[in-house]
């Protein structure tokens, strides 16, 4: 028995049926060129989150119930002190990773600046 050719959709019948050759698909035409723009719009970075919000909080609290008297909140202050040593030996360490271009992300001034130094050479023909 003979095997019935498959079943298509009509979209593909009208792309590729008669008058039409099968193996070219229907141009695009884009509306803009497809280039890259000479620069970029400018942003706002990310704010990074908070650090030590809590620690900040209960030294603050431990000040108010005692007359801001830091002989009392002594701990607290000791681990205020130990957690905000903590994030900046953090943020030390990614500024030092960024500038290994490890974890280096451009922003729009240095993209501008890139662009400006490599600009987009657009022949009409």
């Amino acid at each position: 028995m003979a095997v019935p050719p498959p079943s298509y959709p009509a979209w593909v019948t009208r792309l590729s049926g008669p008058g039409r050759s099968g193996a070219r698909r229907p141009p695009v035409k884009p509306p803009r060129p497809l280039v890259l723009a000479d620069r970029v719009s400018s942003r706002r970075l990310q704010l990074g989150e908070a650090t030590c919000v809590t620690e900040m909080s209960l030294m603050m609290a431990c000040w108010k119930q005692n007359e801001f008297n830091d002989a009392v909140c002594a701990k607290e202050i000791q681990t205020f002190l130990d957690c905000a040593a903590k994030a900046e030996a953090e943020r030390k360490e990614k500024i030092t990773l960024e500038s290994l271009n490890q974890l280096r992300n451009l922003d729009a001034k240095q993209v501008n600046k890139l662009l400006k130094r490599f600009p987009n050479h657009i022949r009409v023909y």
